[in-house]
């Protein structure tokens, strides 16, 4: 009798699936200190977004109250880029000389400090100011979450380290529409931007108290640190950014990122003031919030997914 094609798959099918458990329980029973700090990272990235997404979501109510126009709102946005693309630069070179606890805990300071200033912005010049503040502060985020995962994760584990800190851009801005229409209901828009600034003030006392570098951290074991740092990888040389610019691999990345980024800007920015003009939806968890939940929930099943087939 000769076994069908499907009994002949079955065999390769419960290896692999014992394989791939096998070898998570594996990266679990040497420590889980790392996912300690990878938590810190996802939450860092959803106070992030949620500073972020929550401009889009109060944009009627500040529209209204400061008499914005549609060219007002683009030019707040516009500034906060602006910040962003300066702060990248500025935050990745500091990360790597200085460190990333000192560098991010400054980081996340001062943005939750430029967060809680938006409160008092009476004008959209006075947002252009805060929102170019927060842009040039937040950028912060994605080298110090890219070098904490570095140093804390084997390259076998790195690319679903980055997923999953990375769904935290999805977690920020699904939690956005679902809390801050409690928090303006209730206090006003106001406090909304002071309860964001609280929540960053909060993760920087776990960030200062728990994170710290793998062979520094008073609670990581021996066997865990073993296992981050048992692949040796080839001694690392100062590239100059010239070279990095003449790079086929740079512009591949960039014309990439070119193509996807300005879609989730548009959802975050853009996407809650459409709803709300041209379906009359209202800042409300039921009406405004469950669009915007399901765009934001099916993003993270991807970014968690596309780390974990990298």
């Amino acid at each position: 009798m000769i076994p069908s094609q499907s009994s002949r798959m079955a065999p390769a099918m419960n290896i692999t699936a014992g394989g791939i458990g096998d070898k998570i329980r594996g990266a679990m029973a040497v420590g889980k200190t790392r996912w300690g700090m990878l938590a810190l990272v996802f939450f860092a990235t959803t106070l992030n977004y949620i500073d972020r997404a929550a401009l889009g979501v109060m944009q009627p109510i500040l529209a209204k109250e400061m008499s914005w126009t549609a060219m007002d709102y683009a030019n707040i946005n516009f500034w906060f880029q602006v910040g962003y693309a300066i702060g990248f630069v500025l935050q990745g070179r500091l990360i790597d000389r200085v460190g990333v606890k000192r560098v991010f805990f400054c980081a996340v300071l001062l943005w939750s400090l430029a967060t809680g200033a938006h409160g008092l912005a009476t004008s959209a010049v006075g947002f252009m100011v805060c929102r170019f503040i927060l842009g040039l502060t937040e950028a912060a985020n994605y080298p110090a979450c890219v070098k904490t995962t570095r140093l804390w994760f084997p390259a076998g584990e790195r690319a679903v380290a980055t997923g999953i800190f990375n769904a935290g851009t999805n977690v920020g801005a699904m939690f956005t529409p679902m809390l801050l229409p409690l928090i303006l209901h209730v206090w006003g828009w106001q406090a909304a931007f002071l309860c964001m600034s609280a929540l960053g003030g909060i993760w920087l006392l776990f960030w200062g108290l728990k994170y710290f570098n793998p062979e520094d951290h008073p609670s990581v074991k021996q066997s865990e640190l073993d296992y981050i740092q048992h692949e040796v990888e080839p001694e690392q040389t100062r590239v100059p950014f010239s070279k990095i610019l003449r790079m086929r691999g740079t512009w591949a990345f960039a014309l990439a990122y070119s193509m996807t980024a300005p879609v989730f800007w548009f959802y975050l920015y853009w996407l809650p003031p459409f709803l709300n003009q041209q379906y009359n939806l209202g800042i409300n968890v039921t009406q405004m919030g469950i669009p915007l939940i399901i765009i934001y929930l099916t993003a993270d099943f991807g970014s968690v997914g596309g780390g974990i087939l990298s």
